[in-house]
């Protein structure tokens, strides 16, 4: 583990002594992918509460319910 640690600490120094100081996202990136997710979450909650998928949760979560062991 301490030979990835040291691996990975001279990487990082290796990208500040070349003055390569993208590591990493920037905040518009957080931004953004944090708006697409947002998005996403919007689609598939319409999706999942829409009325066929909801119904068919429901039958299933009740076969679930009533299967004998």
């Amino acid at each position: 583990m301490r030979g990835r640690t040291r691996e990975w600490s001279g990487g990082i120094a290796r990208r500040v002594r070349s003055g390569d100081t993208q590591a990493g996202m920037s905040t518009a990136e957080y931004a953004v992918g944090t708006i697409a997710a947002a998005g996403f979450a919007a689609v598939l909650y319409k999706i999942v509460t829409s009325g066929p998928v909801s119904g068919a949760m429901q039958q299933l979560i009740e076969r679930a319910l009533d299967a004998g062991f």
